[in-house]
């Protein structure tokens, strides 16, 4: 293949802006805002699991101070039915029985009263636990919106430098023909990333390879306007006054 000096040259600067390019990409990528907002993510994920346990077992602390309520409802009901009964009745018989089961009532009450007390403790517990929860997972929103606003921010000046490497690329590649252009991004796919580099001081700049001997002699034969390879790495060695042949 055939190209005049000048437009190999081309291809270094061509060179620098994709490797610019694939550095923006990278960066963009790997933004350490990123991961702290997976990390945020991951934290908030456990506490809404955390959460979800928490109020099961508040769901469960208030049914049960339903159900205490309701029992202790109903013996109050009984104890007042009982003691009204108690003040209208005459029979020594009715008396005796009445109070006998006041006595058991009032047993019965203290007791549901105990316990009454006992599943209110449970339920102000719980929704503490609750309430911290709810609390932390705010913490954590509201780091999300800080560290998104960085993130944004970041993204944006990197994003920015990105479009105008484009747009200096696009002006480089126009001045190279399409047949040097495609041979350069063929070499550049398989080389990971660098199609062309300069050959300073005999050494490849793509492989950091030195030539020697047949290979540095090809080199010298070739025409100024030959489009060489390392023999090496295969990449597009672009001869300068550096390459020291």
């Amino acid at each position: 293949m055939k190209s005049s000096p000048a437009e190999q040259k081309e291809l270094l600067r061509l060179q620098r802006l994709d490797t610019r390019l694939q550095q923006l990409a990278h960066r963009l990528s790997a933004l350490p805002q990123t991961k702290a907002l997976a990390e945020l993510d991951a934290r908030d994920d456990a506490e809404r699991r955390r959460r979800a346990e928490a109020s099961g077992v508040l769901e469960d602390a208030r049914i049960e101070l339903g159900r205490v309520e309701s029992d202790v409802a109903i013996v109050e009901a009984r104890i007042a039915r009982d003691s009204d009964r108690l003040t209208h009745t005459s029979s020594v018989k009715d008396v005796n029985a009445l109070e006998s089961e006041l006595t058991s009532l009032r047993k019965r009450l203290s007791d549901l009263e105990d316990i009454e007390i006992a599943v209110m403790q449970r339920v102000e517990d719980a929704e503490g636990v609750v309430a911290g929860i709810d609390a932390v997972r705010e913490t954590i929103s509201a780091d999300v919106i800080r560290v998104s606003t960085e993130r944004d921010a970041a993204s944006g000046e990197l994003a920015s430098e990105r479009d105008q490497v484009t747009r200096d690329r696009e002006a480089v590649a126009s001045t190279i023909s399409d047949e040097l252009q495609a041979f350069y991004e063929r070499r550049r796919a398989a080389g990971g990333g660098v199609g062309a580099a300069l050959l300073q001081a005999r050494t490849c700049g793509g492989c950091t390879i030195t030539l020697t001997g047949s290979d540095l002699e090809a080199v010298r034969r070739a025409a100024p306007d030959d489009v060489i390879q390392c023999p090496d790495c295969e990449r597009i060695l672009v001869r300068t006054d550096e390459s020291g042949i």
